[in-house]
């Protein structure tokens, strides 16, 4: 079966977000004073093939645990759907 996940990887809530930051203030300095807060992350999207939806998110799990994440300052996740 093939399926398409999109994973989300964002700085845990305790961890400051320096980038997060700089950006706010560039985009309060252009005058959104609506701008409140901001924190940045990552985003993939991934094709996966799996016997299942259950191996398919086990997968995804680990791919992130090595990979695609840092599990000491970062969390993750995800949405996977069923593709033909």
């Amino acid at each position: 079966m093939k399926f398409k996940a999109t994973i989300h990887t964002s700085l845990k809530k305790s961890v400051l977000d320096p980038q997060g930051q700089t950006t706010l203030h560039a985009l309060e300095s252009m005058g959104f004073k609506e701008a409140k807060s901001l924190r940045i992350g990552k985003y993939f999207e991934l094709a996966l093939e799996a016997d299942d939806r259950a191996k398919a998110e086990e997968c995804i799990h680990v791919m992130c645990d090595k990979l695609l994440h840092n599990p000491v300052i970062e969390e993750y996740s995800f949405e996977i759907q069923e593709v033909s």
